[in-house]
């Protein structure tokens, strides 16, 4: 019983690492000896170097790989000098230090600014009062901001013709934008000559860049804001407001008048037509009193004596046509008799024209002689006639 407790409290002592190591690398290094032994010619040191030079060969060769992006190409150089571009692919170049190559996105839209920076373009303070500022032709001080949006058209000429394109561009820009300002009133800029300065700068700018041969197309143009300076703008607008209030009063003058003149214009031609017929009117009844003249003639020669009785009872008819009253010749005393019809006309007040007063009637008996005693003169016509 006390020997099986004694070997159950003895303890399995820890396995030693570090020798089964020691066993395992004498193992290994003693195959390795063996098959050096056995294969001692294969690492001879002439074909080592062949290995590890032809190894660094095919790495230098596959290192001249190269892949080109959609939207780019591959300018490739040879010691410096401009070899090829390559499109868009997979393609090979002799590895440096022979050729490099030179990726550049021709498709990548691109910006410079003029009178302000692109961090804080939104706000005030990205005004740049050293590029803003700009003198017109009538001594007037604008500040003016532009964006001038561009693309690359030629890799080869954007990397060797021109240093720094990005910084010339931007001092390019603005020596033309102050070329075109200088040329123009502050009047025209600030107003309607906008569109026309800016095709302007676009035209003057793709002129210098093609002359420069930088590969530079420039895409827009954006005139982003023309005003006064700060110091006088309040100025300004009220020098706008007075200018809009004018155009105002030109266009409702102008409407005013393109209202009344046709009006007036109708007026005058309808009474130019009035008068043109009123002339003809006359013109036509003198020609026929004339006519009707020269046909009496030919009858008051061939009968003086009808033709003249003839005339003067038509001038005593065309007399008493227009009378009211009709006077009765005959021994009694005179009567009066109302027209037959203005008896059948109603009557709204009394009509004075029934009984006339007897004064009237006296008047009448006392002209009865000389009415008689003249009948007889009355009946010859005038010779005047």
């Amino acid at each position: 019983m006390s020997s099986e407790n004694h070997n159950t409290d003895k303890q399995t002592p820890p396995p030693d690492w570090k020798m089964e190591f020691e066993k395992q690398w004498k193992a290994i290094s003693d195959k390795t000896v063996d098959f050096y032994h056995e294969h001692e010619k294969l690492f001879s040191l002439s074909k080592i170097a062949g290995v590890l030079g032809g190894s660094l060969v095919l790495g230098w060769l596959i290192s001249g790989i190269y892949i080109i992006d959609q939207g780019n190409r591959g300018v490739v150089t040879r010691f410096g000098a401009y070899t090829e571009t390559t499109l868009p692919g997979p393609h090979w170049h002799i590895p440096l230090p022979i050729e490099s190559v030179g990726v550049v996105n021709v498709e990548q839209q691109r910006f410079i600014e003029v009178g302000y920076s692109d961090a804080t373009r939104v706000s005030k303070s990205s005004v740049i009062p050293q590029e803003s500022l700009m003198l017109t032709s009538d001594e007037n001080i604008i500040a003016v901001r532009l964006a001038v949006q561009y693309q690359i058209n030629s890799a080869r000429d954007y990397l060797f013709n021109v240093k720094s394109n990005e910084h010339t561009l931007k001092q390019l820009t603005e020596s033309v934008l102050r070329g075109v300002i200088g040329r123009n009133n502050m009047d025209f800029v600030l107003t309607e000559g906008r569109s026309q300065i800016v095709a302007e700068i676009k035209e003057e700018i793709q002129e210098a860049m093609d002359e420069y041969k930088a590969g530079i197309i420039v895409a827009s143009v954006n005139l982003q804001d023309a005003q006064p300076p700060e110091e006088v703008q309040g100025a300004f607008e009220d020098a706008i407001r007075a200018r809009e209030d004018k155009q105002r009063l030109i266009n409702e003058a102008e409407a005013y008048s393109n209202e009344i003149i046709p009006k007036a214009r109708g007026a005058a031609s309808r009474i130019l037509q009035e008068a043109e017929a009123y002339a003809a009117g006359k013109v036509a009844k003198a020609k026929g009193e004339t006519e009707r003249f020269d046909q009496l003639l030919v009858e008051y020669e061939k009968s003086p004596a009808i033709t003249r009785k003839r005339l003067y009872l038509e001038a005593k008819e065309k007399l008493y046509s227009s009378t009211n009253k009709i006077v009765v010749d005959t021994d009694q005393p005179p009567a009066l008799y109302m027209p037959l019809q203005q008896t059948s006309a109603p009557q709204t007040a009394p009509s004075a024209a029934v009984s006339e007063p007897e004064s009237h009637i006296e008047q009448h008996s006392a002209d009865k002689n000389h009415v008689r005693s003249s009948s007889s003169s009355e009946l010859r016509p005038s010779r005047s006639r």
